[in-house]
Order: structure tokens, then sequence, then C-alpha cells
């Protein structure tokens, strides 16, 4: 099962192992089985602490369960084979057990401790999706920290039938005490977050200690990281709050256009730009969402940003960098159907709509990648492009064009997304030469239509927004408002790119810090 690199990396990784593991697998007769088996055995014969044995009685089958072989009743088990992008959940499951402490605050330790209750997690995954390692991990960590909860990681091709029986469309999904919890991405902290109620509270309360900064970023991806590390750099007081850190690197594949980086994808980027912000002595503040700006009265005075926990924090300039999202159809039938059929993001959740007819709606790069990959994994595409043309590259057309299972529809208004109240079954599209309408039959829409700024809570605000909701801006970044800059996708600069939005943060930052040395006194601002 595993390579030479995967297996010497293991080796590696099991040196780590503090105690004893057993791996307690349930098989049947099926290929699936065989390849569970050798699975465990070659993981087995690597470290003299981990034992494996093939005597289990799950109902899963295949399956199996990692166990402190001193405390059995912390395991977490995985149904299926948990590799491709759950390899590293394997791994940090195997270090967990055997008493290798977790990178993660010792507080959240803590709050798993000290739930009260029991908790049966079952988590659907599948191998192609970037968004579930987050959810596998956080569900693995909780089994292995509190007795009382118990944690079941279903990958979703290996048990098709169970995935169809509970309408599953979209992964990740995660039930609790066998009713449906969460359909998307989560972490740790916003795992917790829903099941104690009182953090959110605990949160608010502790920001508001938070002394002014002389420069408070409101984003964490690409813009705000990058403005950040200028700031800090530079000697000011520096705060980055994020509603989620990376923000879309997260759920971003493979980055090859990167000056510097051959190869990376989304998570691993984002991991980078934390170790850097912990680095340079940022301030780092998650899971904040803006609520509401409150701007200087006056140059040099404090800027006030409200947040929806209730809490606030001042600075005396701001690097507004919070993003975009993917934009929805507005259709009728969208937001029913969304997770029961509607779906966004084509890696995580292509692999469900196996040899099924699914559409694309949107001709740009995003959409004709999006046809090409699915197009290798369903049984047919059909494209749906509102202009009279693709807008996607040349090259990308070419290639989207050599399937023989897809088929393009131009000038073509999606209207309406229909199905049955439980999930998607077609979707009506206008001719928008003809005035025609037509009606595509199907199990499956994929959008990708293109991206909307995070920018409603600033519209009453003072601050001044593009007919789109992007923040205007000039060429050092500063918006209409002094003492506030904005940079990345949430702004009027073209090109929505990584690389651009790194360039505009750091350009923002050092605008910023002109603006800092020109209006506030030395003695008035904060020592980083």
């Amino acid at each position: 099962m595993l390579d030479a690199a995967m297996t010497e990396q293991l080796r590696q990784y099991l040196a780590n192992l503090r105690e004893p593991i057993e791996l307690v697998a349930s098989l049947g007769d099926d290929a699936k089985s065989a390849q569970t088996r050798e699975l465990l055995e070659e993981i087995a014969a690597l470290h003299e602490l981990v034992s494996a044995r093939f005597d289990g009685s799950d109902a899963r089958k295949p399956s199996f369960a990692i166990t402190r072989a001193s405390d059995p009743q912390r395991s977490v088990r995985f149904a299926g084979l948990p590799m491709g992008h759950e390899f590293t959940s394997l791994v940090l499951a195997l270090l967990w057990a055997g008493g290798h402490p977790p990178k993660v605050e010792a507080e959240q330790i803590a709050a798993i401790e000290a739930l009260d209750g029991d908790y049966d997690f079952e988590m659907y995954f599948s191998l192609s999706c970037h968004n579930c390692p987050d959810v596998v991990q956080a569900l693995t960590l909780m089994a292995l920290t509190n007795p009382r909860i118990t944690a079941t990681l279903v990958e979703g091709g290996t048990f098709k039938d169970e995935v169809d029986g509970r309408d599953i469309m979209a992964v990740p999904s995660t039930f609790l005490n066998g009713e449906l919890f969460y359909n998307g991405k989560m972490d740790l902290a916003d795992i917790l977050a829903r099941l104690d109620t009182g953090a959110e509270a605990r949160e608010a309360e502790k920001l508001r200690g938070e002394e002014p900064f002389d420069v408070l970023m409101i984003g964490g991806g690409p813009a705000g990281v990058s403005s950040s590390i200028y700031t800090a750099r530079k000697g000011f007081r520096t705060g980055i709050a994020a509603e989620r850190f990376g923000g879309q690197l997260n759920d971003t594949l493979g980055i090859e256009n990167l000056a510097g980086t051959v190869y990376t994808e989304g998570p691993r980027l984002t991991e980078e730009l934390r170790k850097q912000v912990n680095e340079n002595a940022v301030t780092m503040m998650d899971r904040l969402q803006a609520e509401k700006l409150v701007p200087a009265s006056e140059p040099g005075g404090l800027h006030e940003v409200v947040f929806t926990n209730g809490a606030s924090l001042k600075a005396q300039s701001l690097v507004l960098a919070t993003g975009a999202r993917w934009r929805n159809l507005g259709v009728p039938g969208e937001a029913e159907y969304r997770n029961k059929g509607v779906a966004y993001c084509p890696h995580c959740d292509g692999p469900l709509f196996k040899g099924k007819r699914i559409a694309v709606i949107g001709g740009g790069n995003s959409g004709v990648e999006a046809a090409i990959d699915l197009a290798k994994i369903v049984g047919h595409v059909t494209l749906v492009e509102f202009d009279d043309k693709l807008r996607a590259d040349e090259v990308l057309q070419a290639k989207l064009h050599s399937f023989a299972n897809v088929t393009v529809i131009k000038s073509a208004q999606t209207t309406e997304v229909t199905g049955d109240g439980k999930r998607v079954h077609g979707l009506v599209y206008k001719d928008r030469v003809s005035g025609e309408e037509h009606r595509v039959e199907l199990e499956g829409i994929f959008v990708q239509i293109g991206l909307v700024p995070n920018t409603e809570w600033l519209k009453d605000s003072g601050l001044a927004l593009s007919k789109f909701g992007e923040i205007e801006t000039d060429v050092e970044g500063a918006t209409n408002l002094p003492g506030i800059f904005a940079a990345g996708d949430c702004t009027t600069v073209p090109y929505k790119q990584i690389v651009v939005a790194m360039g505009e943060g750091s350009k923002a930052a050092l605008s910023a810090f002109d603006y800092l040395i020109r209006t506030a006194p030395a003695e008035q601002r904060a020592v980083a």
C-alpha cells in the first residue's frame, strides 16, 4: 500500500510514539478489506509500539480503530482507507493515540476535556476533498482527548450505499448522535464553538482587554498577512482580525503561478503564512466576523471595528482585506438544494457524482477547469455559459473540447434549479438569442461564476464602494477615509490573484506606515 517514500516518512513520525497503540480492524472478503489489512500490517511493522489485529466486529467493513492501549476508550475509527488528502490525518491519529502531544492551544484541549455529554460523531469525506482533513483531524483529536467522544470517519467512496441512504451530496458532512451536525468545512474551534455555547462570550471578553493597535488588518488572507508582516517589521503594534485565517487559500488546490514557488497547495501556504505571522509578533485573532466600521472623527484618531460577537477593536490605521467569496446564481431553487445537488467545490464533491449527469455554470477559467476535472469522474458534463463565448484560457478550452462526454451551451441564462424536495433533478435556462426556455435533466450543479467581495458590513460606514461592492482604492491602496487602506479581492484592483493580493497588501502596509509617521506622534504609537 505504501510506497518507499511514504514508508520512510511514516517510520520517522512513529519514532515520536510514547506509548503503545493498537489497530483493530473489522474486515470483509472484498478488495478494500484486503488493502486495509495490508496497510495495517505495514504500519505495525514500522514500530514496536504498534500492534495490529483483525478480529474486530464493527458493522462497517472495512474499518479499523486506532486505540491507545492503556486506555481503550480513547479511540478513533476510520471506515475505508484514509489515503490521498487524508494520509496526514492517519499519521496524526497514530501519533496522538500514542501520546505525542498535538500542536493545539492548551485552552482548546481544556475545552475538549470540559465537554459534558456523550458525543457520537460520524463524518463523511472523499479522498480528493481538501476541506475534509480539518474536520477529520479535529474530530480525531476530540475522540482521543475525551473518552465520552467517539468519532467514525467514513470514506464515502467505499460506503456509497450509506452515502446515498443519508442523501449526502456534499462533503465534508458531519453527523452528531445520528442527526446532521454540519455540512462543510470546520476546524476544531468551529466545532467547539457549536458545542460550547459560552465560547463566543469568553472570546469577546478577552478581546475587550486589547489595547488599540497601530495597524489592524481585517482579514487573514494573502493581502492581510503580507500587510501585517510589513507593519510589524516596521516596529508598529500590529493585529490581524480574521473570520477565517487564510481565506480562500483554504479552498485552493494546486498553486503553480506564485513566483519563487514551483508548486504548493492552499492549505500548505496558509500554514506557512501562519508561521510567518507568529514569527513577526503579530497579534492573531481568528474566527472574528466584522459587523460595523466606525471611522475616526479626525486624522490621527482611532478607528473602531465592531464584531458580531459584541466585541470591538481600535486602531490608528486599518487595512481592510476581507477578500471575496463564490458568487451565487441567485435563482429559485439554488438555496433550497445547496448540498443536495448544488455544489461549489468540484474537488470536494465531484467523487459523489461518479457516473451521473452534472452541469457546471460558468465559462471562465474556474468553470472550465471544473468541467475538465469532473468529466473524468461523472457520466456527462453540461457547461452553461451566459456569454456568447467561453472566457477561459485557450489551452483550457482545447482540453475541454477533447472530452466526448462534455456539452457546451453558450448564451444561456440559468433561471431555475429544480428538484423533488430532497435533491436536484434539473435546471432551466433561457436561450439569450431566441428567448426560448430549455430544461436539462441532471443530478448535480457546480456553480463557478466568479466572486463577490465581503464588504456588506461597510455599506453605512462612509467608505466609498463601487457598484459591485468593491472598496475603491487609489494607487497607494488608500480609501477615501484617512488612515484606512484596503487590499486584495475586496478592492477595485483588477486580477484577483494570490500574488496580486500579496503585492497590494504590502503596498497598503507601506502606505499605512507613511500615514502613521506623518499623523501620529511617536509617543502615542504602541511599541511592538
